[in-house]
């Protein structure tokens, strides 16, 4: 059975009848995890070998596991620092930031991958313009120049520990306050001024190669009345045309606010993304709003689309955590980033 078009969450630490119903649907193509699926690395990789054992091609297993706030599995796992840890030591010392990001993004990828992951939604490609709460530390630096440098060597990283790069938030989502889990998120700014500074790293980091990407729920008025992930004008004539994206597209969660006062339905919200150019859309923390989309939605992937997801299965799987922790690279990297930013705090944004 082909992978389809969704991306769903599931219930807990093991699969539900529910679960499996949802992700034996021809329609679902992913599984995206959280804080509330995991207790441990063993749990944990006898769930993903459950979930990639229901279909073939198995299903898509994703996490956001940016490091910082943004960690959804902590014991047994590195502490991943904030990314904004890695833009100080650029400020000062460049090669070492360059050097520490890369071995953040392997350590990152390669543990992931001993658990049966297949990617993360990394890097935030985000500028920190001083005034988002939701973005704040996850972003590398206020210079987008340094963003680019910095997740150029993360995304290398993660390509030695297994895994391809997502970047997020297209067309960026650092310059406003709003948070558009919660609220509807504007940013007002011309085309012109987004393009000189938010649209650099994904620019860069489309010309190295990035996989994925994952638009913002912001809508940017003086470009689209839509948000961006709504937009065949961001997707389509912007980052495929303009930018010559060829990688994945990846909505953000349709149950988001800033997706949810745009349109009211969950079938419509999935109908729109798609139609706008996502190749895969992700559902999560609803179940009513999934089955609404599983038995209503029509939609026939795209030869293109398909591929573009069988792309981001992981590689070099290394086996369990157990073996990588023989491995010498993985006990150097670790080792090289244990200290970065143990002063700061980091609490994980469940």
């Amino acid at each position: 059975m082909p992978l389809g078009p969704v991306m769903l969450d599931i219930a807990g630490t093991h699969l539900t009848e529910d679960d499996k119903r949802r992700l034996l649907h021809p329609l679902t193509g992913g599984v995206i995890l959280f804080t509330r699926n995991y207790d441990n690395h063993r749990q944990l990789t006898e769930l993903t070998r459950q979930i990639h054992a229901l279909r073939s091609p198995h299903l898509l297993i994703a996490v956001d596991h940016e490091g910082g706030r943004v960690q959804r599995f902590r014991e047994d796992f590195t502490r991943i620092p904030a990314m904004r840890e890695l833009g100080k030591i650029w400020d000062k010392q460049p090669a070492r930031a360059r050097h520490l990001a890369r071995q953040t993004g392997y350590v990152l990828a390669a543990e992931l991958n001993a658990c049966d992951v297949d990617f993360s939604f990394t890097p935030v490609l985000d500028i920190d313009h001083g005034q988002s709460g939701v973005i704040g530390d996850r972003a590398f630096h206020q210079d987008p120049h340094a963003v680019s440098d910095l997740a150029h060597q993360l995304m290398l990283g993660l390509k030695k520990g297994g895994m391809l790069a997502v970047g997020k938030h297209f067309p960026g989502h650092g310059y406003i306050q709003a948070d558009s889990h919660l609220q509807i998120s504007i940013d007002q700014r011309s085309y012109i001024d987004i393009e000189m500074n938010d649209l650099i790293p994904f620019q860069q980091m489309i010309d190295f190669g990035l996989a994925g990407i994952m638009p913002a729920h912001v809508i940017y008025p003086a470009v689209d009345a839509r948000p961006a992930g709504f937009s065949t004008l961001w997707l389509q004539k912007i980052l495929r045309e303009q930018l010559q994206f060829e990688g994945c597209i990846f909505s953000d969660d349709l149950t988001m606010r800033g997706a949810g006062e745009f349109l009211e339905s969950m079938l419509s919200r999935a109908q729109a993304a798609l139609a706008a150019g996502c190749d895969m859309i992700l559902v999560c923390n609803n179940s009513a709003g999934a089955d609404e989309i599983l038995n209503g939605l029509q939609w026939e992937m795209t030869a293109t689309s398909l591929s573009r997801l069988a792309r981001m299965h992981a590689r070099n799987h290394s086996g369990s955590l157990t073996k990588l922790r023989e491995n010498g690279d993985y006990v150097q990297a670790v080792r090289e980033i244990s200290g970065i930013g143990c002063e700061s705090g980091d609490l994980p944004l469940q």
